[in-house]
């Protein structure tokens, strides 16, 4: 009985175990950077779909340096991942991003606004962009089927070979 529980144990963790892997960067910059796009993302479905344009744009003015400096980290790993197609998979991973939330959105139907909305009143409540950083690393925003930091067979084998020697570096 005991082997069998262990047993059924070991399988449970390692059937998890790809799950979270699949989720984590290898960077915690990196894990960061898509924390925070996808609150924006998130953020940005809330302000469509519930009409909250101006809380939306509140957010946005007040973080707006560190948003663009995030832009700039997201946009440096797609073209440091797929070279000349970077801008094409960064417009694609965005894209898979909003659509995935808006899913979630829909899921949800009427509750979506009133239970999502309190977002803007925390991310707007926080004091420094360090706070906002430990924030997104608390919510777990991105969706479950957006794959982040994750290799793809369709990057070319000179990418991930040059990836690879950026990862042993840090």
């Amino acid at each position: 009985m005991r082997r069998l529980l262990c047993a059924v144990t070991a399988l449970t963790i390692l059937s998890a175990q790809p799950v979270l892997a699949a989720r984590q960067c290898t960077s915690l910059a990196d894990q960061s950077a898509f924390e925070v796009q996808a609150l924006r993302s998130a953020l940005m479905v809330l302000a469509t779909g519930c009409r909250d344009g101006d809380r939306y744009n509140a957010f946005m003015r007040r973080y707006q340096s560190d948003l663009q400096a995030n832009e700039r980290l997201i946009s440096s790993y797609f073209k440091q991942r797929y070279g000349r197609t970077g801008q094409t998979e960064h417009d694609r991973f965005v894209t898979e991003l909003a659509n995935a939330m808006s899913r979630q959105g829909s899921e949800l139907g009427g509750d979506f606004c009133p239970r999502n909305g309190l977002m803007f009143n925390e991310v707007l409540a926080l004091r420094s962009t360090s706070e906002l950083q430990d924030y997104v690393a608390g919510k777990n925003l991105v969706p479950a089927t957006v794959d982040i930091c994750t290799a793809t067979p369709s990057a070319p084998a000179k990418v991930r070979k040059a990836e690879q020697k950026v990862l042993t570096k840090k």
